[in-house]
């Protein structure tokens, strides 16, 4: 009987999986792993910095990545919708070219060496994203 319920809960969660995000990538994955580094060193870049953890900055940053999710699901059926693949590829390189950059500033914050181009780069993309929502 246990091993009926969690053949059952298994391919509730595979059925789930599959319709919102369809066929797995390599995309997916990487996106995900970088998902998961990104929330890990967050913390372990608090927890460096002094400011200790804060369970309602960690629950709103594990909020934007359920909703960076949503967003690549309805970038799938979008993609489904219009016989695509390109809208799904997108949203996933967006989001996970955000995540680099955030991954990129914790480590910063937790004392790794980063290249001098590397922290012109952020300093100029937060500089950009500054400007805009000022206007």
């Amino acid at each position: 009987m246990k091993q009926t319920i969690l053949n059952s809960v298994c391919g509730a969660f595979g059925v789930v999986i599959t319709f919102m995000f369809g066929e797995w990538s390599q995309l997916l994955t990487l996106f995900l792993i970088t998902i998961s580094i990104d929330y890990i060193s967050g913390i372990v870049a608090s927890l460096k910095s002094g400011r200790g953890l804060n369970s309602l900055i960690g629950y709103w940053g594990l909020a934007k990545k359920g909703l960076m999710l949503l967003i690549i699901t309805l970038a799938h059926h979008m993609d489904v919708v219009f016989a695509t693949t390109w809208v799904m590829n997108g949203a996933i390189s967006f989001y996970m070219a955000n995540e680099l950059i955030s991954i990129t500033e914790n480590y910063g914050r937790i004392g790794l060496p980063l290249p001098d181009a590397v922290k012109r780069v952020i300093a100029t993309l937060k500089q950009d994203s500054t400007d805009k929502s000022d206007k």
